[in-house]
């Protein structure tokens, strides 16, 4: 009796788990159409700020946070590189990619050497960091129906004439407030 309980119970569960994948609606991973270069791909944060007074001590400021997001928008790009496809099964973005290494080299170089000082005094590991964009962007493809066209978009947008500093591509996805990288209040 108990073993045909935890057998009904076992596929129970099972089902609820299927239930909440959207195994027909899942995001498309191709390339999305052309539409003119703007910074207005970014995803919303769903992460609420909190408290002005609570983060005084620990939030960042412009340039710190510009450092943090430069190297998250690297590895956002990484992300989407591998992520999105050609109808043929390619890589769509890698092109695109290799273009945005090579405009922004000497800048990428620079912002590796500031992200290692900055996680010095921030006390956080830059490996860990990079890796935890990597996988929360990697984790958003499945389930964001414009992840490609969003990548599409910011490739657009960073390869243009108008971009000439990192500093003014937005990430695809601001990551910070839900790892917990808050600007610092005005004063």
């Amino acid at each position: 009796m108990i073993k045909k309980l935890l057998q009904a119970a076992v596929l129970v569960v099972g089902g609820l788990a299927l239930g909440g994948c959207p195994l027909g609606q899942q995001a498309r991973t191709t390339a999305p159409a052309n539409k003119p270069p703007a910074a207005d791909y970014q995803a919303a944060s769903t992460a609420a700020a909190p408290p002005a007074g609570s983060i005084r001590a620990i939030c960042y400021n412009d340039a710190d946070l510009a450092t943090y997001r430069a190297r998250m928008v690297q590895q956002e790009f990484t992300v989407g590189t591998l992520q999105c496809q050609t109808t043929g099964g390619a890589r769509a973005y890698e092109s695109m990619y290799a273009s945005f290494l090579s405009k922004f080299q000497s800048e990428l170089g620079s912002n590796a050497r500031n992200l290692q000082t900055l996680g010095r005094s921030k006390r956080f590991n830059v490996d860990v960091v990079v890796t935890e964009f990597a996988n929360r962007t990697a984790q958003r493809a499945p389930t964001d129906k414009e992840f490609c066209s969003r990548f599409k978009r910011a490739f657009d947008w960073a390869l243009s004439s108008q971009v000439t500093s990192l500093a003014q591509i937005p990430p695809p996805y601001d990551l910070g407030p839900e790892m917990n990288v808050h600007p610092c209040p005005k004063q």
